[in-house]
């Protein structure tokens, strides 16, 4: 049984098309998902990039944080997801601990590639700059994650809104720019207020995706199971779309085009 998609006419996504949708004014669309049939799915439904997250810790795996995941967990998971997959750019995230200096960062993102994924999303600020350079160098396209970075889960006292206070606003700031001149080609801003997501997202040139970060960000990603109404406690930002369209294609399809129309996030999935 074949998982991929039947639209052979379709282009890749890549980078520059996200780039260029950016200088379009056009948001692009995110999924975070972890199998062949989804991927495909996605694919068809007109979703640009495929997230394989670590968050597949807790929406698969039945763990309590991302910390438990492995690069086995992920390679298994991306390769799934390449296998489906033929039009959407794909990335993978790299667990916890696995890009600790950039020579550990450089073997994983490796092995993350070569597994079929498109770029890498590492999480954290200022200290990975010298990682996002040597990875962009060597031809790794780099996703860098701050915010609520949720392998930082202990750290933070739990996943909270971060960036609400003029100091660590101003530090998240800081990061962005620093991380893109690093050589980041995207940033994820997750669990901030919309105002510094705007700010951010103004201040870079490099697109921008958000989570919980409200409206103004280039693009937006939610995971599957969240769309599709699978989680028990489901958090602020997401939203159930399977419960407006009883379909799963529907759904995957009303994400896109309420993301690209501005009508998601609304109001109440925002953090002021």
């Amino acid at each position: 049984m074949s998982y991929g998609n039947t639209a052979t006419d379709a282009r890749p996504v890549t980078i520059l098309t996200l780039k260029k949708m950016q200088e379009a004014g056009e948001k692009f669309t995110t999924v975070a998902l972890y199998d062949a049939p989804m991927a495909a799915m996605a694919d068809q439904c007109g979703v640009d990039v495929l997230l394989v997250g670590d968050s597949l810790g807790m929406t698969v795996l039945g763990f309590d944080s991302t910390l438990p995941v492995t690069m086995e967990h992920m390679i298994y998971h991306v390769e799934a997801v390449s296998r489906g997959s033929r039009r959407c750019l794909i990335m993978g995230d790299l667990p916890f601990m696995t890009y600790a200096t950039p020579e550990l960062a450089m073997q994983n993102a490796t092995r993350i590639m070569q597994a079929g994924a498109h770029m890498v999303k590492i999480e954290g600020g200022e200290w990975l700059c010298e990682t996002v350079s040597k990875l962009s160098d060597r031809g790794i396209p780099v996703c860098a994650h701050i915010g609520l970075t949720p392998q930082s889960v202990n750290k933070f006292g739990g996943f909270r809104v971060q960036g609400r206070d003029e100091r660590s606003a101003r530090k998240l700031l800081h990061d962005a720019k620093l991380l893109e001149r690093a050589g980041a080609d995207l940033l994820l801003l997750e669990c901030v207020p919309d105002s510094l997501a705007e700010a951010i997202t103004d201040e870079l040139s490099i697109p921008t995706i958000g989570i919980g970060a409200g409206r103004a960000t280039d693009a937006q990603v939610l995971v599957v199971n969240d769309i599709l109404g699978l989680t028990p406690k489901p958090p602020k930002f997401s939203k159930n779309f399977l419960v407006e369209t009883l379909d799963i294609p529907a759904a995957l399809k009303k994400y896109v085009e309420d993301v690209k129309s501005g009508v998601f996030p609304a109001d109440d999935h925002i953090f002021s």
